[in-house]
This record gives C-alpha cells, sequence and structure tokens, in this order.
C-alpha cells in the first residue's frame, strides 16, 4: 500500500514539474548527448555554448580578449552548431506545433535579468551548463563537477525563493 502512495505522489509530482510531458526533454537530452559525443569524436572539440557569444563578437570588436586565437578560429564551427540548434528547434515547432511552448509567461525584464545574471556566472565559472554540465562531468572534470554543483544548488534555491514569492512553494 505504501509503494503505490509513492507511485501516485511520484506521477503527481512528475505531472506538476512537467505539466506537458517529460518525454521531449528526453529525447532532447539524448539528442544532446549524441551530438556532443559525436562533435568530440570527430573532432575533438568541446562544444559549450558561452564561448559562442564571445567568438561571435570576435566578427564585430577588436577588443584583444575577443581576438584570442581561441575564439577566432573556432568562431565558423560554433556559429554552426548555434544555427542548428535554431534549426532544430524550428523543425520540432513545425512538426510537432508546440504552440504552448512558445509562451512561458515571463516578463521581458525578467529574461534581461536572468539572461545577465546566466552570462555573469558563466563568465565567473569559465563556462556555461551545456559545457561544464555536459562536457565537462562526462570527460571527469572536477571543476566542472563543482561548476554544476553551485549551478544546480543556486538554480533549485531561486526556483524555490521565486515560489514563496509567487505565493506558494512549487
Amino acid at each position: 500500500m505504501h509503494d503505490n502512495k509513492l507511485l501516485i505522489g511520484g506521477y503527481v509530482i512528475m505531472n506538476h514539474l512537467f505539466p506537458s510531458g517529460w518525454e521531449q526533454f528526453l529525447i532532447g537530452g539524448f539528442s544532446i548527448g549524441i551530438g556532443v559525443s559525436l562533435m568530440f569524436v570527430a573532432t575533438g572539440r568541446v562544444v559549450g555554448l558561452s564561448s559562442f557569444f564571445s567568438s561571435s563578437l570576435s566578427w564585430f570588436s577588436k577588443l584583444p580578449f575577443l581576438q584570442q586565437p581561441s575564439l577566432v578560429d573556432s568562431r565558423v564551427w560554433r556559429l554552426a552548431c548555434a544555427l542548428g540548434l535554431i534549426i532544430g528547434a524550428m523543425l520540432w515547432a513545425h512538426y510537432f506545433n508546440p504552440a504552448i511552448y512558445l509562451s512561458n509567461g515571463i516578463s521581458p525584464l525578467q529574461l534581461l535579468i536572468g539572461g545577465t545574471l546566466v552570462g555573469f556566472g558563466s563568465r565567473l565559472s569559465n563556462g556555461c551548463t551545456s559545457g561544464h554540465g555536459i562536457c565537462g562531468i562526462s570527460s571527469l572534470s572536477l571543476p566542472s563537477l563543482v561548476a554544476v554543483m553551485i549551478f544546480m544548488g543556486f538554480a533549485i534555491a531561486t526556483a524555490l525563493i521565486m515560489s514563496l514569492l509567487n505565493g506558494g512553494l512549487l
């Protein structure tokens, strides 16, 4: 009897956390893992998206930081990778018509603040969640493991605080 309550409770929690289903996240995670693995096996390059922004700016800015060989030499394949993400999202939207996913109810100001904090955090930790979480941990990098633990800790704390501020606990 106790096991049924856990199963039902788990089902309720999963429906609450993922009201539109969890399958697309599982498929997306596998797709990212396969793509990152293929990139590393084929080229030896680690895919992380925080450096995409810097490598893109290297085309337009002459700041010494943005003219580092690691950024200038990698900007073409990083641009191709980012375009692949955008095209993949467009194809998914076209074939699966996710109208309910196109709006998240978050104000532009909150998105701006969140994006700024994420950008600052990825510079501070020398990489983003995709670089540390997918590539760093899979290569058994201790600094990446620590970075991901910090990312996740702050993400959980932020979600709980925002939930409390918005009138409830999850």
